[in-house]
């Protein structure tokens, strides 16, 4: 551990400071943060649909609109100034605020807008789908898309209310970069995005300084940042997987913040008092799910059984205290159109009937993925206690997290233990996830979980998802969801299980961090070290 601790430490000393240098502890104008990063797969905003890479984006780039740092509850002014909405021509008008530049000394223009938006279409990554539901395509997005001077006129194409689209273009692929810049960088027609994984071309309060893969993220400030320069001069995410050593890290005074400690650590170091413990509610829902290519269970009855083979209240009561709440709907609570009722218990002889009655072929042996650090594994290995006493074996196949999601997109895996976080915050942005999926086909790709586990929707929730969309009343709105979500709770191929709450611990000189309920909400412009 010694070994590990000096050869983490080096490393990070080197990326903190120039050659030469040397200091006992983090500097005073660099936060060090210790944190699992190997989730993440891209860093491009066209392209990056990770937790951790969701946090980068929001540092190092802006939208027309977006939440801030200082107020994550309410949608304002981005790099846009002011906006105009017309609802019945179903277009927005924004006007882009004077006087920003990018990273690179660029002006932004509304050139720049239609640019992202473009390649974002064109490039059709993981988180295409979430311009792409405005009715943009490659073939229309100029028409969809307009300019003026200093100005964008953007036109929508389907039933949705204003603020819907407003909350769309808040999102992370809805990210501005630097045209100019990322065209010098293109290759074979990439449209910049090998080279926008490994730099940036943003307007925010940081700049990607490096980045490499499972080892450490860095990022200077921005000092002319329209919203201020932030207050301390870098960040330095490094990647530590083992929450033994983010807390050997920490208490050492070797970095200043750790991300992934176990409630048992967390309790400890609450015991000890010389580590401070902040507490963010998340909008993040665990569950796992059944690969509907996987014959043995296309069964609707191990669908239903799995609920009851859940042990919520002994994984909450114990190694998840503090970090995880008994959630069993796909939106999360604390939001408009919430589901809280927690109707399934651990009733292992309530699944054994359920089995029984449905003439079930057992024992049924089944992989399942997951990613290997806490609470993944201990999640993964309660699951196979407890179901193995109904005659359904998991055997755990861990994996980094990109490793993990990877597969999942390839709808490659058997059974899978995963989170997810909506990529915009209306509950449409979930619905879509759980309870919609248009086209099963194998060539239709589509970012939601019903796609991934290859679960052909009934046609009938797909119409009450997309009729909750384009409903206008508020109240009735929020309804439509929460019966959604009764119907998902009853009938689907996954089982959600639990919402997350975000416990970080921090050095006590340590302030102004914020960290919202989704990773597009962490924001490090505010922090100080005193």
């Amino acid at each position: 551990m010694k070994i590990l601790k000096q050869a983490l430490l080096a490393a990070m000393v080197t990326a903190a400071v120039p050659l030469g240098s040397a200091f006992a502890e983090t500097p005073a104008d660099v936060l060090v943060v210790a944190q699992n990063i190997d989730d993440i797969v891209a860093i491009d905003p066209a392209q990056a649909y990770e937790f951790s890479s969701g946090e980068f984006v929001t540092n190092a780039y802006d939208r027309l609109v977006q939440y801030d740092a200082a107020d994550i509850e309410t949608l304002g002014a981005g790099l846009a100034s002011e906006w105009t909405v017309d609802a019945a021509a179903k277009t927005i008008t924004f006007k882009l605020r004077e006087g920003v530049k990018f990273h690179s000394g660029n002006p932004v223009r509304p050139q720049d807008v239609l640019f992202s938006f473009k390649r974002v279409v064109v490039l059709d990554k993981a988180p295409a789908f979430i311009l792409t539901q405005l009715g943009w395509t490659p073939e229309n997005i100029e028409q969809m898309v307009t300019l003026g001077d200093g100005a964008v006129t953007i036109k929508y194409a389907g039933d949705f209310s204003p603020n819907f689209v407003l909350n769309v273009l808040a999102a992370r692929p809805a990210s501005v970069v630097d045209e100019a810049t990322v065209m010098q960088n293109e290759k074979d027609g990439d449209l910049g995005n090998n080279w926008l994984n490994a730099n940036s071309a943003g307007t925010g309060p940081f700049k990607l300084r490096t980045y490499r893969p499972a080892e450490i993220l860095a990022m200077d400030a921005n000092p002319d940042y329209f919203n201020g320069a932030p207050k301390i001069k870098s960040v330095i995410i490094r990647h530590v997987a083992e929450a033994a050593t983010q807390q050997l890290l920490l208490e050492s005074g070797d970095v200043d913040m750790a991300k992934n400690l176990t409630p048992d650590q967390i309790a400890g170091l609450e015991t000890k008092g010389s580590i401070k413990i902040e507490t963010y509610p998340q909008a993040a829902v665990h569950w796992f799910s059944f690969n509907q290519k996987v014959e043995a269970l296309t069964n609707e009855a191990v669908w239903e059984a799995a609920r009851y083979l859940v042990d919520y209240k002994g994984m909450t009561d114990t190694f998840l205290k503090g970090q995880m709440q008994i959630h069993q709907a796909f939106w999360p609570a604390g939001f408009p159109g919430a589901l809280t009722d927690t109707p399934f218990t651990y009733d292992p002889e309530k699944a054994k009937k359920i089995l029984a009655d449905a003439g079930v072929k057992l024992p049924i042996n089944v992989t399942m993925d997951v990613i290997n650090s806490a609470p993944f594994t201990d999640i993964a290995q309660s699951l196979q206690s407890t179901f193995a006493d109904a005659g359904i074996n998991f055997e755990i196949i861990p994996g980094t997290g990109a490793q993990v999601i990877t597969k999942y997109r390839a709808r490659t895996h058997e059974a899978m233990l995963l989170y997810w976080g909506p990529d915009f915050m209306d509950p449409h942005s979930n619905a879509k996830a759980f309870a919609y999926n248009a086209d099963n086909a194998d060539d239709k790709y589509a970012s939601t979980t019903t796609w991934r586990n290859a679960w052909a929707v009934p046609e009938e929730m797909n119409k009450a998802t997309m009729a909750a969309l384009a409903e206008p009343d508020a109240d009735k709105r929020n309804q439509m969801y929460v019966d959604l979500q009764e119907q998902i709770q009853q009938k689907a191929p996954f089982v959600i299980m639990f919402q997350a709450v975000q416990q970080v611990g921090m050095q006590p000189k340590v302030s102004g961090f914020v960290n919202g309920a989704t990773s597009d909400f962490v924001y490090y412009r505010l922090v100080e070290k005193n």
